[in-house]
């Protein structure tokens, strides 16, 4: 499951990159909530001790950093695109 989500991250971050930015903002917001699902999938994975703390600790620290700049991408863009164009979605 892990994987697959991870996957459908990289899926929407690619599909992003060239969409207009109204679109971008739909999919990164997609994006980021399933990067939220991913960390908890994780500790999940961390509790059942399916992977060592060391790993755990990386690949949160990771998974923060990718949470950050995409959050930045989406409001870079929110902050470029009208407001009626983001109510309307």
């Amino acid at each position: 499951k892990i994987d697959s989500v991870f996957l459908e991250i990289l899926e929407y971050t690619f599909n992003a990159a060239y969409l207009q930015p109204e679109q971008k903002i739909i999919l990164l917001g997609r994006a980021i909530a399933r990067l939220d699902t991913l960390k908890y999938f994780m500790q999940l994975a961390w509790e059942s001790k399916l992977i060592s703390t060391d790993k755990y600790a990386l690949m949160s620290e990771q998974l923060e950093e990718i949470g950050r700049q995409l959050g930045a991408w989406r409001k870079g863009l929110q902050n470029k695109t009208p407001a009626v164009i983001q109510r309307e979605k």
